[in-house]
């Protein structure tokens, strides 16, 4: 068997693939067409993030059933192409928690000792004691955005300096924060509350410009910023006039907007710690990143088991055929309920009436998760390890299965418990192989799970759907499909808009609609959800 690995690994790496009698062909990155040529007869890739896996190259691969990406990120993979190959494509999550954590400590200590200043002093022969008075970090209240493994690892280090830490992941059951002694909070408490404000979320459509100048008017006189985890998560014009205005304190920065060439402005300012994306570059954790992509690769090639995969759930041709339609079901009603909880999540269950009852199931839960993490944790979850990210953050998941027969083929019921209350929906598949909301809380209501949809709950009053209109329509905003269910407890609606004239699925729904729509009497919630 041969494996190539493509960009420079720990020579322990290489070795332990060497122990199972391996071939293995070590190159540094270069042109795609020698890589290709390498990879003719080659079973497993392994890749840091110089190498492009393109579409080209797997097909020059004809044998390749592996690819590991020694880090977290995938960007360089065509995932879509390895999956249509059958490539299986293997990540090593965690494998860098500490060394960022600890560089998260250590902009946290620079910034309040002033530690750069004081070095560049030192070397400029000034002795200046008086004006590099620090601060301790005992006492203070570090707020972590993002609890994930890094986010923990940083609450485990601030507690050694006897720190108290709060915490914001709408993600993350209260048990995991509680356990590190961590209270959870909103981000407006985290806010109003926090010293030194770390960042640890990924790079998502909700997450991109979070720290921008409402987030810190919210925040603290002095408050200072830590982020190791994606640039593009600060608006950094708001950042340099934050800390010019006094109102932010300072900033410890790894990561910017703009690679290797970011904003003078931001990082020339003195109270600004800036270190150019070097988090994770550690040797040990250079050392294990290689070393657990390469046992990712070992397990599977010798003996089937899957680590760490982040494209492709283990499931017969014929099977994943017959539950595809059912798996973007799962998935779309994961992202309702995702969208629309506003506690923190603690239980997820799934119930599977008539053709669903029998066989697996393994996806369709998968599906449920990604589109219930879609929007917080990016690519993180999968259809493969959405159960694993599930667990780590304390969210539990319950199934069950019906014979009792529900007016459809198949029809898959989910509920999320949170600590504000169930959220509920319902689905199935329409033909030909058209994925449809068909319940939402206890109301019956029927639309396709596409596009952009306005979700409202309010009174049932005559008038209310004709106000609706009048407000999208003076925003040029098409009603492609209504959807009006009366409950228990009021009426709910579910409203698929698209641009005008020219439909789009994607329309963008700004503030100012949801405003103007949550303004009407009637009306007590609407919320947007993209499909």
């Amino acid at each position: 068997m041969k494996i190539v690995i493509a960009d420079q690994l720990p020579a322990s790496a290489a070795d332990l693939l060497r122990a199972e009698g391996w071939t293995v062909t070590e190159r540094a990155a270069g042109p795609a067409d020698t890589l290709a040529a390498d990879l003719a007869d080659a079973e497993g890739l392994i890749v840091r993030s110089a190498t492009r896996v393109t579409a080209e190259v797997l097909a020059a691969a004809p044998r390749l059933r592996v690819v590991a990406r020694a880090g977290t990120g995938v960007d360089n993979v065509d995932l879509e192409a390895a999956s249509a190959r059958g490539v299986l494509v293997l990540n090593a999550p965690g494998a860098t928690s500490v060394s960022v954590a600890e560089h998260a400590c250590a902009l946290m200590l620079a910034l309040t000792r002033s530690v750069a200043r004081a070095d560049a002093q030192m070397k400029a022969g000034v002795w200046d004691k008086a004006g590099l008075r620090g601060a301790e970090l005992k006492g203070k209240t570090l707020g972590v955005v993002g609890f994930g493994r890094i986010g923990r690892e940083l609450a485990r280090r601030a507690a050694a300096f006897d720190m108290s830490v709060v915490a914001y992941d709408p993600f993350i059951a209260e048990q995991v924060a509680a356990d590190l002694g961590v209270e959870l909070v909103t981000l407006d408490e985290l806010c109003a509350q926090a010293d030194f404000i770390s960042l640890h979320l990924p790079s998502t459509e909700t997450t991109r410009g979070l720290v921008d100048r409402a987030f810190l008017a919210r925040c603290r006189p002095k408050v200072r910023i830590i982020n190791t985890a994606r640039g593009d998560l600060v608006d950094e014009a708001a950042l340099t006039e934050g800390l010019s205005s006094g109102q932010v304190g300072g900033a410890g920065l790894d990561v910017f907007r703009n690679e290797p060439s970011p904003d003078a402005a931001l990082t020339g300012l003195p109270q600004v710690v800036a270190t150019p994306h070097i988090a994770a570059s550690t040797a040990e954790a250079q050392e294990l990143v290689g070393v657990d992509a390469a046992t990712s690769v070992r397990e599977f090639l010798s003996t089937g088991i899957v680590r760490n995969a982040v494209n492709y759930p283990s499931v017969a041709p014929e099977e994943v055929k017959r539950l595809q339609p059912y798996v973007r079901l799962a998935e779309g009603l994961g992202g309702i309920l995702g969208q629309l909880a506003r506690g923190r999540p603690h239980t997820v269950g799934l119930r599977y009436y008539g053709a669903l009852a029998d066989g697996s199931t393994e996806m369709l839960a998968g599906a449920a998760l990604v589109g219930l993490f879609r929007h917080v944790l990016s690519s993180e979850a999968t259809l493969v390890n959405a159960r694993t990210v599930a667990a780590q953050r304390g969210l539990e998941v319950i199934e069950s299965r019906s014979s009792r027969p529900r007016n459809f083929t198949g029809l898959i019921s989910l509920k999320l418990h949170t600590n504000a209350g169930e959220l509920w929906a319902e689905g199935a598949v329409f033909e030909p192989d058209s994925p449809r909301l068909v319940r939402l809380d206890d109301v019956e209501v029927e639309v396709p799970l596409e596009g952009t949809l306005i979700v409202i709950r309010n009174q049932d009053r005559p008038g209310v759907i004709g106000e609706i209109g009048s407000i999208l329509g003076r925003h040029d905003i098409n009603i492609a499909a209504f959807a009006l269910g009366r409950g228990a407890a009021g009426a709910v609606g579910v409203i698929r808009v698209e641009s005008h004239p020219s439909p789009a699925q994607d329309v963008e729904i700004g503030s100012t609609v949801i405003e103007e729509i949550q303004r009407v009497p009637a009306i007590s919630s609407a919320a947007v959800v993209r499909c």
